[in-house]
């Protein structure tokens, strides 16, 4: 019988640390939390000290019975869940519920998963770090007071069943900003002027842009004003006044954070947070990889530190000057600066055996799996190599006093770029490749166009820049981003549409109302301002009751002053009216929001009880029976498409149907998944296909 227990979260993770400990360590997992506030009552001692009532979680019962029937017996019991304040907590919890002593060091972390990391994570036991449990605590606390004391408020006034929060609200104010921003957007109109040239040793004529006259910015508003100028350099010669050439240097970006990590698996994988942190999480955990064993493939993805360890950063200079060479290695070792509320307790998100390439890998990892590691190791491995190196040329280019820009590189030195580059939220004008500029040389003009333009409204929010002004504001923590974005979704107060984040009619009224009456509440600076008293808290400065009190007090009048502003007002969100007719009645359908998401109604509720699913038609027709294809999802939420007769009708594609029949039977042409797609029949006899641009 083992002599030792260790306790972890996950299975997965009690598998890979079991094989690094041997036969005198019992590894089991508690499954996450085993204590937690009851959900029936808010579980809080107002007048006591905002003393918190725990209770077993009841679907824990037997997950319990093992825990207690493990640690009987052993001699030494360590509490090993996640380096973070949620696994302090946990842990904290777990000795409560195990009567282990808080007075000896049974704490132990693991930052990565491997035979390293697990054996100098035993070697340094610790106690239980109470600051950090406090504000967890404290953190739980104040949620539950928010949410248990404001969402009977919105029930009375909005509707039943919805839900407030110290972190959700706000994040719901800024998309609902960002859409009355946009709403009252005024557009204005602008022109700007394009000249292709061409140079006598050039075939291919290079763009310059009209920038002013006599060398002086100046901005064209109107049409008139565009034709102007038109006229003036129509037969002008173009006569480069000046060129200047130089060298700029490009560095690479720095290894993931958790927020970092989120935004551009957004960007390059099309990844929603929360599928991110799954991902992330089973790497982490440990993965049973062909030839290697179970491992951890990279370190804690919780973290908003940017450092990394020296032996990390050996291992990625090996890999790079064997595979590109010492050139590729910069002359001094790149220290990457944390923000300074950065918790530092943990390294970067990086692969924690940089040598495990991802197509050593691959073979082992599901598809989520394997594109986020090999996100994240390229990112690292890059963040290690030498910056790139562009030749720059511009050259000002004057016409009858008018002046033109042009301005491109060449790539001296690919340097990092050579692996990865980063992902941006908005693509800038990208710039050419100049020919060779001389000074007065006249160049010969191939075209010249004015275009018509308008000032753009902001964009909606997509989950990689709403994480990135959540982080840029102080607003949660790396942990919280991606259950905050999928709370507000499933509550109906943001919906999706495509990658953007757009506010639903029920997240206008809730927010409005929120700012009426717990202004401080949906305030971002409020909200910034907690999250620092929270980690002062984290840094044992202060008591978290104090937090709590402080917090409390205020809260409380508002809630009394809102009840009496808002009494007799009701604040109830319109249903959405359809073009559906109740086949009951005859009444337009319309859309509510259940347990399940969103059906139609009929609006003669309670005379007229009739409800049915939403469907989505498609374009298309099945090619089968001729009846209508509808847009599907399935249970992992992936969209698919299938005939409204279904199962009488067997017709299912992952294609998406179009509006275009096939030349050849006259049946539906579907769009192949993927960037390169191509249409081709829905009728499985039919071999008619084409390409998108054909």
């Amino acid at each position: 019988m083992a002599k030792n227990l260790v306790i972890v979260e996950s299975p997965a993770k009690a598998k890979t640390i079991k094989k690094y400990l041997g036969k005198d360590y019992e590894v089991i997992a508690s499954m996450g939390h085993v204590r937690d506030l009851p959900k029936s009552k808010l579980g809080i001692d107002v007048d006591n000290n905002f003393e918190p009532k725990y209770i077993n979680i009841r679907k824990q019962s037997e997950t319990i019975k093992k825990l207690k029937a493990s640690a009987k017996g052993k001699a030494k019991i360590y509490l090993a869940t996640d380096p973070d304040r949620e696994g302090e907590a946990i842990s904290w919890h777990l000795a409560h519920l195990l009567k282990v002593d808080l007075d000896q060091k049974n704490r132990v972390t693991f930052n990565e998963i491997t035979k390293t990391g697990v054996k100098s994570g035993m070697k340094a036991p610790r106690k239980i770090d109470l600051s950090l449990v406090d504000s967890q605590q404290a953190r739980r606390i104040l949620d539950r007071i928010v949410g248990y004391k404001l969402s009977p408020f919105l029930w009375k006034k909005v509707r039943s069943g919805l839900s407030a929060g110290r972190v959700q609200s706000v994040t719901v104010r800024l998309i609902v900003d960002r859409e009355e921003e946009i709403n009252n957007f005024k557009e204005e109109e602008y022109w700007s002027i394009e000249a292709e040239l061409l140079t006598d040793s050039s075939k291919k004529p290079f763009v310059a842009r009209f920038y002013g006259k006599d060398g002086k910015k100046v901005d064209i508003h109107t049409e008139s004003q565009t034709n102007e100028i038109l006229a003036v350099i129509k037969n002008a010669d173009f006569v480069v006044q000046s060129v200047k050439k130089g060298v700029r240097k490009k560095s690479p970006a720095p290894p993931f954070t958790t927020s970092t990590m989120q935004q551009e698996a957004s960007r390059k994988l099309g990844f929603q947070a929360r599928r991110t942190m799954k991902a992330a999480q089973e790497l982490y955990e440990g993965i049973d990889v062909e030839n290697i064993g179970a491992v951890g493939l990279i370190t804690y993805m919780r973290t908003d530190s940017l450092r990394i360890s020296d032996e990390a950063r050996t291992a990625a200079y090996e890999y790079i000057e064997n595979q590109y060479g010492k050139e590729y290695i910069p002359s001094t070792p790149r220290i990457y600066k944390s923000k300074n509320n950065a918790q530092d307790a943990h390294e970067a998100i990086r692969p924690s055996l940089p040598e495990i390439t991802p197509l050593m890998a691959k073979s082992s990892l599901t598809s989520d799996q394997y594109k986020l590691y090999k996100l994240i190791w390229e990112r690292f491995i890059a963040s290690q190599m030498a910056g790139a190196l562009f030749d720059t040329v511009s050259a000002q280019i004057d016409a009858n006093s008018y002046t033109f820009k042009a301005s491109g590189f060449t790539v001296k030195f690919d340097g990092f770029t050579k692996l990865y580059v980063e992902g941006k939220d908005d693509e800038s004008q990208e710039e050419g490749i100049l020919p060779e500029l001389n000074e007065k040389e006249i160049l010969t003009l191939n075209s010249i166009n004015g275009n018509q333009h308008f000032t753009q409204p902001p964009p909606r929010y997509t989950e990689a820049s709403l994480i990135k002004v959540l982080e840029e504001n102080g607003i949660g923590r790396p942990s919280t981003y991606a259950p905050t974005i999928t709370t507000i979704l499933s509550r109906n107060y943001v919906e999706r549409d495509g990658k953007q984040l757009k506010p639903t009619e029920l997240g206008f009224v809730t927010t409005k109302l929120m700012k009426e009456q717990f202004n401080h509440i949906v305030d971002v600076d409020f909200t910034a301002n907690m999250e620092k008293d929270l980690d002062v808290v984290e840094e044992g400065k202060t008591e978290w009751q104090t937090i709590i009190r402080n917090f409390y007090t205020d809260f409380e009048k508002d809630l009394e002053k809102a009840e009496v502003n808002t009494e007799g007002q009701s604040f109830k969100v319109a249903d959405e009216e359809t073009d559906v007719i109740c086949e009951n009645c005859g009444r337009n359908m319309v859309i509510k929001m259940g347990r399940f998401g969103k059906f139609l109604a009929c609006p003669g509720y309670p005379e007229c009880k009739n409800t049915k699913k939403i469907v989505n038609e498609t374009h298309g027709f099945c090619p089968k029976c001729g009846g209508k294809i509808l847009e599907k999802k399935s249970k992992k939420g992936k969209k698919f498409y299938g005939c409204e007769k279904y199962p009488e009708c067997s017709f299912l594609s992952w294609d998406a149907p179009t509006s275009e029949l096939c030349p050849k039977c006259g049946k539906t042409l579907l769009k192949k998944a993927g960037k390169t797609g191509k249409l081709y029949c829905s009728n499985e006899e039919c071999d008619f296909e084409k390409g998108l641009k054909e």
